[in-house]
């Protein structure tokens, strides 16, 4: 698995990650969810991002990682559900960082994210200074954001941030025009979630009411009329050597929970990235069918 500079922070993650979510579900049990870590990392994939949000995910790594902890960059998110504290103040961002720490059982998190806030609690500034003064006092190294759009380029644009969190797939690249580059200008990290798009592909049908419906209305859109063409390749080859290999992109993470899919990715991930004119022909599609395809958070 290639390991990459994350922009000029001096963290260096691999080009794929896990996303943690799926890991926190309470219904997974906790000898799969110990054998996925096992398996993502056993395929180089040294990237975990989490959420306080995650259900047990934090607190699962914390349990299973043990002494492969050095071997990896730890990201999460923060900024919400803690007792007795207004989401968004100084104390929710100051006290979920230090609840972070205790349930990853580690002395200092890698990256840190405001986990979607919007663009009024942004501008507010209460908990930008509690992610900066966490920075000052050791406890992380790279202050980062987790969003979309509107608030995603107000945060690009404030110089608060050393990277940046947002979805980046064959069905959401709308931040591929602008904000990609000029994170890479600025020597910023970018986390793209989501690469796969939910794997819209598992549907013959649109999903109603499902997390993914609308990515599904998309890759649908572009796909029916040819636009979006694997040219052979299966749909998840496709969509992970897509983003794994995009100009400006140094990791993705991908959620997943059984330990042979961490293997299949890091597999489709080596074989290199896509022609240029079929890359170019991606961009082309969504560009075409673009219906003010934003950003999802």
């Amino acid at each position: 698995m290639e390991q990459r500079p994350f922009g000029n922070t001096g963290v260096w993650v691999s080009q794929l990650g896990l996303g943690a979510g799926e890991l926190g579900d309470r219904a997974l049990p906790d000898g799969q969810a110990a054998d996925t870590l096992a398996a993502v990392l056993d395929a180089g994939m040294t990237l975990l991002d989490t959420a306080r949000g995650y259900g047990e995910s934090e607190a699962r790594i914390g349990r299973f990682l043990g002494p492969r902890r050095k071997d990896v960059v730890l990201s999460t998110k923060v900024g919400y559900q803690v007792e007795g504290r207004r989401d968004w103040s100084y104390a929710a961002v100051a006290l979920g960082i230090d609840e972070s720490l205790r349930r990853l059982q580690t002395d200092w998190l890698d990256i840190v994210h405001l986990h979607s806030c919007d663009l009024e609690t942004l501008r507010r500034g209460e908990a930008i200074r509690a992610l900066l003064d966490a920075r000052q006092a050791g406890k992380l190294r790279v202050a980062a954001y987790s969003g979309e759009n509107e608030a995603l380029a107000w945060a690009v644009a404030s110089g608060h941030f050393q990277s940046f969190q947002c979805s980046v797939s064959l069905c959401d690249q709308r931040a591929l025009a602008t904000l990609v580059p000029q994170i890479e200008a600025q020597g910023g990290g970018l986390l793209a979630k989501r690469p796969v798009a939910n794997a819209p592909w598992r549907f013959d049908e649109r999903p109603y009411g499902t997390y993914g419906e609308e990515y599904w209305y998309r890759w649908h859109t572009m796909a029916r009329t040819g636009d979006l063409d694997p040219r052979g390749l299966s749909w998840q080859e496709l969509a992970v050597r897509f983003v794994a290999h995009l100009p400006g992109v140094p990791g993705a993470i991908i959620g997943l929970t059984q330990p042979a899919h961490a293997a299949e990715n890091a597999a489709y991930a080596a074989r290199g990235p896509l022609p240029a004119d079929h890359v170019a022909a991606i961009r082309a599609a969504f560009q075409q069918h673009d219906e003010d395809w934003l950003g999802l958070t």
